[in-house]
């Protein structure tokens, strides 16, 4: 499970039903090895194996977006055009939401280039 950038790698219960344990980590850690095992008193063991990637050689690519060349008035067009009420009808908050996101996101990538 992946939640705000983070990973729980521990999925079954540590003490009884309960999963007590969080061994949680960002997409440059990795763990290779867990097992759940032994109890020690009533709780089980978890034991790992965590690799740490050199921070050094991360080669990370940052897309900037190039405000001066976008062309703003084509953009504002595109989304003016777009009929939500169609989209967005009969559909939770959630799923309008990613609707929105999807039509902005690709809206922009189209009109605002990148350095």
């Amino acid at each position: 499970m992946i939640i705000n950038s983070l990973q729980q790698h521990i999925n079954e219960p540590t003490r009884q039903n309960n999963i007590l344990v969080l061994v949680m980590t960002t997409p440059n850690f990795s763990i290779n090895i867990l097992e759940v095992t032994d109890k020690i008193d009533d709780h089980q063991m978890i034991d790992f194996t965590l690799e740490i990637h050199d921070p050094n050689t991360w080669t990370q690519q940052k897309q900037v977006l190039y405000y001066k060349r976008a062309s703003f008035e084509i953009l504002k067009e595109e989304l003016d055009s777009i009929n939500y009420e169609v989209l967005m009808s009969n559909k939770n908050a959630e799923e309008c939401f990613m609707i929105r996101k999807e039509k902005i996101t690709t809206a922009t990538d189209y009109q605002i280039p990148t350095k």
